[in-house]
């Protein structure tokens, strides 16, 4: 299929070499067995107790909130404005904002100087929700247990909130990040423009709604999972590192982590789909089913995705093994949060 060409394996980002991918159907086999015995780790001498994670995690999320109000202000024209704000602050998780300061951090950076960045890929992510939302994509009308931005302002100003949430998101980046040398500020522009973009979640935002009630390959449903799930994850946690002035080799590591965790994550979000209820979930529950999606619960069955989603994970907290235990305690914590949400 034509459209699968546009999504390639890894964005490139200046000064960077481009990593070498590895499809997720190679990956090596990680059990169930071995999930266990890492997060047993956690609790021992290698990792810091969860709860040292847990903490740090609600205190960068709370430092986020903080600048995103100081970022996104009410001003005129207010009904654009509102909207953005309704979908910037409308709940959510925080996890790529969070993982951006932790990642600046891990490699010896000030989270500070990674603040910008970190507000603007949640401007991001709010921006791709708004779209997701529209009645011309997935046509949903709640998210995060309350309307989607355009049942609340109409269509018109949703599309111009997001398209306002995106400009400003590298708008700030550049503004805000003072003090970080020119060339990590323009890397991480570059990592996250690529992220987004045609060969991003918007490019595989076009491909899920193109192959809707369609027969896709398990290549080119990982194609679609990584463009419009996992690659704004990777940025965020790369563009993090960027920023703390992370070497080649840390960078990769952090990388591969996020990829992992994303897909991993996406295929929660299919299992979820099924399994949840409406009021559990905070949107429509099975709505992959009702537009005939293509997921990984398709292709799979629900306990098959459970041990890929897994085996995903656990491949991820492999990449921060070797990373400074209390510093990486962050990214420990998200990805023993998303292995309990599949014991769901």
């Amino acid at each position: 299929m034509a459209l699968f060409a546009a999504i390639p394996g890894n964005p490139t980002t200046i000064g960077l070499k481009s990593p070498s991918r590895t499809p997720f159907g190679h990956l090596k086999l990680v059990t169930l067995n071995n999930i266990k015995a890492t997060m047993n780790n956690i609790h021992k001498s290698h990792f810091p107790p969860l709860k040292l994670g847990e903490e740090l995690v609600a205190m960068k999320a709370k430092k986020v909130l903080e600048a995103l109000e100081e970022a996104i202000p009410l001003k005129h024209p207010e009904e654009i404005h509102k909207a953005m704000r309704y979908s910037v602050f409308s709940g959510g998780k925080r996890l790529r904002p969070t993982l951006c300061l932790a990642s600046c951090e891990l490699v010896g950076g000030d989270e500070n100087s990674a603040m910008p960045t970190a507000c603007a890929v949640e401007m991001v992510q709010a921006m791709s929700l708004i779209l997701d939302d529209l009645p011309c994509m997935d046509d949903e009308d709640i998210r995060r247990g309350k309307p989607a931005t355009h049942k609340v302002f109409g269509e018109e100003t949703a599309i111009l909130a997001a398209s306002s949430l995106l400009s400003l998101s590298f708008q700030h980046i550049a503004e805000r990040s003072i003090g970080v040398p020119l060339d990590r500020v323009v890397g991480a522009i570059v990592e996250l423009g690529s992220a987004v973009g045609s060969l991003g979640v918007l490019g595989g935002e076009l491909l899920d709604v193109h192959c809707e009630g369609k027969e896709v390959s398990m290549e080119e449903l990982e194609n679609i999972c990584v463009a419009k799930s996992s690659k704004l994850l990777e940025a965020s946690v790369v563009c993090g590192a960027i920023i703390g002035g992370g070497n080649e080799m840390e960078i990769q590591r952090l990388r591969k982590y996020a990829r992992h965790l994303g897909l991993g994550c996406q295929i929660l979000n299919d299992i979820q789909d099924i399994i949840m209820s409406t009021e559990e979930l905070g949107r429509t529950a099975g709505k992959d089913l009702e537009n005939d999606k293509a997921t990984y619960t398709k292709f799979m069955g629900i306990e098959e995705s459970k041990r890929f989603s897994q085996k995903l994970i656990g491949q991820a907290m492999e990449e921060i093994a070797l990373f400074d235990a209390s510093k990486a305690a962050p990214f420990t914590y998200w990805a023993n949060y998303f292995l309990t949400e599949l014991a769901y």
